[in-house]
């Protein structure tokens, strides 16, 4: 049922810099364009809670555990947002649920910003995770179904290397934001500016088309010559496919997220660094995210999706452990931070690609949205653990964050060597 293209094809468009841009079509360009963008602000969106979490801890006097349990909560939620968004884009097309996704996470992140207890915080930024989750598992497997698969790698890992925008972006904001504001007032604007993604809806809605993959895969749907039932994916056949996928990206999602919602807090109470102190440490982390994305995307097209999973992994856990459990200085921190920005970030280049190519195209917004979603919310339980190991159990946050990430990393390794390589792997035939 699926083809391998020749390696060479995979990788013989590896031109330098970004020539290969300038050979996309309209249409690939305008969904690059769109991916992109709803990516960053995706990013910008989700970053927002961990930085306002010193406040927070200050003004409403809130709990290691409690921060832990909101930002467990969202990714749970963009879990199940995910998947749904995965099973509707099967259905109902990949541009209306990408706009109805963005939409949802724009909303309900302005409503953090009117949250007056925990509770209400909570309720909201869950509800806000619904969209984030859709927005990604949506925004992917558009992208990987409209580029051509010499590209797919490095166009998919340039969608991902938007989440460094994003980040980068939100904190330049928090950056002038707490400078200039009351901290009452402050992190309630982080909150409200995540409104502003709303109007990237216009652009997609006038400039964008479902692939035609899509189209021919619904119409055969229609005739009665393929299932689009989305419990296929759990069938004889795909169901080893759907588990080790989902280990697998449990493992990413885990390893990132234990470190990436408490490394603002992590910077300001155990490394005592200022506000704007701590700016420069995490503009470190992700300038090395940003160059490590678009790095995966080259290494995932050119060594293949396993090779390049397992190296970042590697590198992401060894500099995990130095980073957060050395007696390490400042000066050494700082200069740490970019290569752990590069592999925790830089694994994830590969991921749209490598679920686009594993299921059938019928299947693939239910495999690729459940799969990456499980691992998600799964995942989302390591932010809560770090919270709870450094509550109950008096580990130090840079201990419990270590422990964390180190038993995720591994568990990428191992699911990594069990799955099979699709590199250069042509959708049209899948």
């Amino acid at each position: 049922m699926k083809t391998t293209l020749d390696a060479a094809q995979a990788g013989d468009d590896t031109q330098a810099g970004g020539s290969w841009l300038r050979t996309l079509n309209p249409n690939e360009k305008r969904t690059l364009t769109a991916s992109f963008s709803g990516y960053a602000v995706d990013a910008f969106d989700y970053y927002t809670l961990p930085l306002v979490t010193p406040i927070l801890l200050s003004l409403w006097g809130m709990s290691k555990t409690e921060v832990g349990l909101i930002g467990t909560a969202t990714l749970v939620a963009s879990a199940i947002g995910g998947w749904a968004a995965g099973i509707l884009a099967d259905r109902y097309g990949r541009v209306r649920i990408l706009q109805l996704t963005i939409l949802v996470f724009a909303i309900f992140t302005f409503a953090c910003g009117l949250a007056q207890t925990p509770e209400q915080l909570l309720v909201a930024r869950t509800l806000q995770g619904l969209g984030f989750g859709g927005e990604w598992a949506v925004g992917s497997v558009l992208i990987a179904e409209m580029i051509r698969p010499a590209y797919r790698g490095k166009a998919v890992g340039l969608v991902q290397s938007s989440w460094a925008v994003g980040w980068g972006a939100a904190v330049l904001v928090s950056m002038a934001l707490f400078s200039f504001l009351p901290p009452e007032y402050s992190w309630r604007v982080m909150f409200m500016l995540g409104l502003l993604p709303a109007l990237l809806i216009v652009f997609i809605r006038r400039s964008i088309r479902d692939p035609e993959i899509y189209v021919q895969s619904r119409a055969a749907v229609a005739r009665g010559e393929r299932s689009g039932n989305f419990l296929a994916i759990f069938k004889p056949g795909m169901l080893g496919t759907t588990v080790l996928a989902s280990l697998l990206f449990t493992g990413m999602q885990g390893g990132y997220y234990a470190i990436g919602v408490w490394l603002p807090t992590f910077l300001k109470n155990e490394r005592h660094l200022t506000v704007l102190g701590s700016g420069g440490y995490q503009f470190m982390f992700i300038i090395g995210a940003f160059i490590g994305y678009l790095c995966g995307a080259y290494l995932s097209d050119r060594l293949g999706r396993r090779r390049a999973f397992i190296l970042f992994a590697v590198g992401a856990g060894s500099l995990v452990y130095a980073y957060t459990l050395l007696p390490i200085t400042d000066g050494l921190m700082l200069l740490l931070g970019f290569p752990l920005g590069f592999f925790m970030s830089g694994i994830f280049s590969g991921a749209g690609a490598f679920l686009a190519e594993l299921f059938p195209n019928e299947l693939r917004g239910s495999g690729q949205g459940f799969c990456y979603n499980f691992g998600r919310g799964i995942g989302a339980t390591f932010p809560a653990l770090v919270g709870v190991l450094s509550d109950r159990m008096h580990l130090s946050l840079g201990t419990a964050i270590g422990v964390c990430a180190a038993v995720a990393y591994a568990m990428v390794v191992v699911v990594a060597l069990c799955l099979p390589e699709t590199r250069g792997r042509d959708l049209r035939q899948n």
